[in-house]
């Protein structure tokens, strides 16, 4: 007979411990075959179709569109028809980001061996494929290690019907869906927004922490993590269990002497219940939902003024010739060179020069860890909010090669299609905010980067030029530095010889 199987959300990398259902791509009762996209959501990296690991009949969906659900937690359910050989027992228990019962699943590394304990159904040619053959499709925490299966058009149910084995699967969907809709969603609800049963105070054993950032961010803000109750499956402490902790603790400093204390290990409800409610201020208005990238670049700007002792120095800089040379290349023909192509080649060859910009700082050992690779992200707006996209080891590339690589980021930030290796790993940003049509800006520091260039638009303007007075196309650069990692004249060097650059680009001919 058919079995059902859950298909949990998987751990998409990065260390992003939730995404958000953006669009369900199939309904219940719909055939999947194995590695056909199921959901498409959101992280606080980028958009990500999920595939399923293994084919069957879509027996119940969990979560709408919109709502926000932490890894680990259900996604769907399926029923699969029997494998050969199969006894009906729980075969699937140690399939990777599989189960059957409720409860979390372990998941293990990249590549493991072992099969998805299912079977796609009927083919064309009336045969069905064991579930040991695996899926091939391997995300971190579920997949296989077996050769990736060729894929084919999925069937419609009426035409599944026509096979056995689709036939069983039906059967059991007709009667598990029904029950899916109300109990099943219900209590998996439950499970995921709900807080596990037990008593209060502090967890005696291990504390029920996966992510590492969890912990970190607990440690930084002085949360012990014994007290709380996790928010995610089965207890777990998801990252959100820990900032509505610390926004309690800071709302219960502000109004201290006015409230009883707080009972040790109770759930935090100043983000969602009546604490909030209870603030004039936090009542009027709209709401507007911190997550997603609007939520991870608040973390993000937060960490980098809260940490990083920055500061700012600015120049006008006359970039006439930078446009005649621009015009020139492009004129000889061949692929297009643009701007910001240039300003980047010009960076690289300015941290060439002070690599004390291209660094890091590492705290807990009390170092300035210089990088040796140029790693240039460069501030993209885009319908989802600010996106920082990398273009990695800018060093080593032409300004066509720069351009076009510019080029291909820009375009998948603004579809959305900008993968979690798109956006990290870099190490200087360059921040053209002179699209927005302004002359200045003082930028935050992309944490954990010491330096960020920052590029006004270019106008003409009164300019002396060779002893004379006349019309010149001038350019503000400013550069936020931290100011840990070199002192203002390294910032000021560094400033420098990028406006001479831009007044004058045959200088860098010296560094080619």
């Amino acid at each position: 007979m058919a079995r059902v199987l859950e298909f949990k959300l998987p751990d998409l990398g990065e260390g992003l411990t939730e995404a958000e259902i953006v669009r369900w791509l199939v309904d219940v009762g719909d055939v999947v075959a194995i590695d056909q996209p199921v959901v498409e959501v959101e992280t606080a990296k980028a958009m990500v179709e999920v595939p399923c690991p293994y084919g069957g009949v879509v027996t119940a969906r969990f979560g709408e569109e919109g709502k926000e659900l932490p890894v680990g937690a259900p996604l769907l359910t399926v029923a699969v028809g029997p494998t050969p050989g199969d006894a009906g027992g729980p075969a699937d228990a140690g399939d990777p980001g599989v189960s059957v019962g409720s409860g979390p699943v372990m998941a293990s590394a990249p590549g493991t061996p072992g099969g998805t304990g299912a079977t796609t159904g009927s083919e064309a040619g009336g045969t069905t494929r064991p579930a040991e053959e695996g899926s091939g499709n391997v995300l971190v925490g579920y997949g296989t290690g077996a050769p990736a299966a060729r894929r084919r058009r999925v069937r419609s149910a009426a035409s599944a019907m026509s096979t056995a084995s689709a036939a069983s699967a039906m059967s059991t969907a007709s009667t598990v869906g029904a029950m899916s809709t109300a109990s099943t969603v219900g209590v998996v609800g439950a499970a995921v927004n709900g807080v596990p049963s037990g008593a209060a105070g502090p967890v005696d054993g291990p504390v029920p922490v996966i992510s590492p950032l969890v912990r970190r961010l607990a440690r930084e803000r002085g949360v012990d993590l014994r007290t709380l109750r996790g928010s995610g499956p089965d207890g777990l402490i998801l990252r959100a269990d820990v900032e509505r902790a610390t926004s309690a603790t800071a709302g219960a400093t502000a109004t201290a002497g006015a409230a009883p204390a707080a009972v040790p290990g109770a759930v935090p409800v100043a983000a969602h219940g009546t604490a909030a409610a209870a603030s004039p201020v936090a009542a009027a208005g709209e709401r507007v939902p911190l997550r997603g990238v609007r939520g991870v670049v608040a973390d993000k700007m937060a960490r980098s003024r809260h940490e990083i002792p920055d500061a700012t120095c600015w120049v006008d800089a006359d970039a006439t010739e930078l446009l005649a040379a621009r015009a020139a290349m492009n004129a000889a023909g061949g692929a297009k060179i643009s701007l910001l192509a240039l300003l980047a080649r010009i960076c690289t060859a300015a941290l060439a020069r002070h690599p004390e910009l291209n660094s890091t700082v590492d705290m807990a050992a009390r170092e300035i860890v210089r990088l040796p690779e140029v790693h240039l992200g460069f501030a993209a707006q885009t319908e989802r909010g600010l996106v920082v996209p990398v273009v990695k080891d800018a060093h080593r590339r032409s300004a066509e090669s720069l351009s076009a690589e510019f080029a291909r980021l820009t375009e998948a930030a603004r579809k959305g299609a900008l993968t979690p290796a798109d956006l990290t790993g870099g190490t200087f940003t360059l921040n053209n905010y002179g699209v927005f049509g302004v002359d200045g800006s003082t930028p935050i520091i992309n944490h954990p980067e010491a330096a960020m260039l920052g590029v006004g638009r270019i106008v003409p303007k009164p300019w002396v030029h060779d002893g004379e007075l006349a019309v010149r196309q001038v350019v503000q650069l400013s550069l936020t530095f931290d100011h840990r990692v070199c002192d203002g004249g390294t910032a000021g060097g560094f400033l420098r010889y990028v406006a001479d650059c831009v007044e004058q680009p045959a200088m860098l001919l010296r560094t080619l």
